[in-house]
């Protein structure tokens, strides 16, 4: 299955609170979508890896998706090396993906940083005929290098380089971050609190949304960073 867009993340959650908006109206047009994992979320406060699969298959529903994957990495301890780089490289030539969304390029949790990093390595190794990768059946993979790499904005207030208008999609982002019952906020739960499960971050997501779209002048958007220039033809297809 060959994707518009593949979006990666070190955590399952990663990419509901970060670009869901923009992969639930990318989906709604019609595009395929991709989400690959990194790891289970395994060294989460809350809830267990059982109860994260089961609410990142929800969420990808919720999204319309058309496939999610987790690489099974070990959360907090994974490193940018061969031997991971070429998991995600035959993600990326598994489902040849136009576009890749990451990780954050910085943030409050480690696995972030390294999650961008090791997957902006991995697109650029992927585009390397010399790399050798084999599929599930065995065959051997074609070299992908996606056309472009973005990364989403996450816990710190980064200043993106481009903003995309997602109004009319930040209630089915919401609802995707709801599918993670175990780690947002719920007042009926009784595990420790941690940062992300009071009721102020789970406003956040919103009042971001909202603050970006004011700021381009629309209802609601999500920002990205980028690893090169973005482009246009001409001053009038800015909005």
């Amino acid at each position: 299955m060959k994707l518009d867009i593949l979006a990666i993340g070190a955590h399952p959650d990663d990419i509901e609170l970060s670009c869901a908006g923009v992969l639930a109206k990318e989906a709604a047009a019609g595009k395929k979508i991709g989400i690959v994992d990194l790891t289970r979320g395994e060294l989460g406060t809350r809830g267990t890896p059982e109860i994260r699969d089961q609410e990142a298959t929800k969420a990808a529903k919720i999204l319309g998706v058309a496939v999610r994957e987790n690489l099974g990495f070990a959360d907090g301890f994974f490193v940018n090396d061969k031997q991971h780089q070429l998991e995600i490289v035959k993600m990326i030539r598994k489902y040849q993906p136009e576009i890749v969304i990451c990780n954050a390029v910085e943030d409050r949790h480690p696995d972030h940083a390294k999650g961008s990093d090791l997957t902006s390595v991995s697109c650029f190794l992927s585009g390397l005929r010399k790399i050798e990768t084999l599929d599930d059946q065995g065959v051997n993979q074609e070299q992908w290098r996606p056309k472009n790499v973005y990364h989403y904005i996450q816990w710190k207030d980064l200043v993106p380089d481009i903003v995309v208008d997602i109004t009319g999609h930040l209630e089915t982002k919401m609802d995707a971050v709801k599918a993670y019952k175990s780690q947002f906020f719920d007042p009926d739960n009784n595990e420790p609190a941690t940062p992300i499960s009071s009721n102020n971050f789970f406003e956040s997501i919103r009042y971001r949304a909202a603050n970006l779209g004011r700021l381009i002048g629309t209802d609601h958007a999500e920002g990205f960073t980028t690893e090169r220039y973005p482009a246009v033809d001409s001053l009038f297809d800015l909005k």
